[in-house]
């Protein structure tokens, strides 16, 4: 028996070796949010946006996820779609400030984290889809 805990002291600390020599080792650097970004963020709270997107993966399914929205889409495409809504997303008759304001708060998610969902999953829609028919 103490072989075998001998062992897997000695593996779990090997492998810890390895993790920390082969890990970039830094954590992403923190990006501060301002006014704008947090003003932002309460607007996507009290709009209940997650009830249909989602950020870093979690929220809802019925929109899609817009962690990195203002990477791959950039902020034109997100203040056109903010400002008149589409045929699933209602138009919440939004002033231009916060508009900016949201925009500013996806910006902001995009420079903290990063989700891909696999290509296979999203539909031409933009939503996702969760389980094969």
């Amino acid at each position: 028996m103490r072989r075998v805990i001998l062992a897997l002291s000695v593996l779990f600390a090997g492998y810890t070796a390895l993790v920390y020599a082969l890990g970039d080792g830094a954590p992403p650097a923190a990006v501060a949010a301002t006014p704008q970004v947090s003003q932002g963020a309460a607007l996507w709270r009290d709009l209940n946006c997650q009830g249909c997107h989602q950020l870093y993966g979690l929220g809802g399914y019925m929109g899609p996820d817009l962690t990195n929205t203002a990477r791959f889409r950039g902020p034109a495409y997100m203040k056109a779609f903010i400002k008149n809504g589409s045929s699933r997303m209602p138009n919440f008759h939004l002033s231009d400030t916060a508009i900016d304001q949201l925009t500013a708060f996806l910006t902001w998610v995009d420079a903290t984290g990063l989700s891909l969902p696999p290509a296979k999953s999203v539909h031409w829609s933009g939503t996702y889809q969760i389980s094969e028919r």
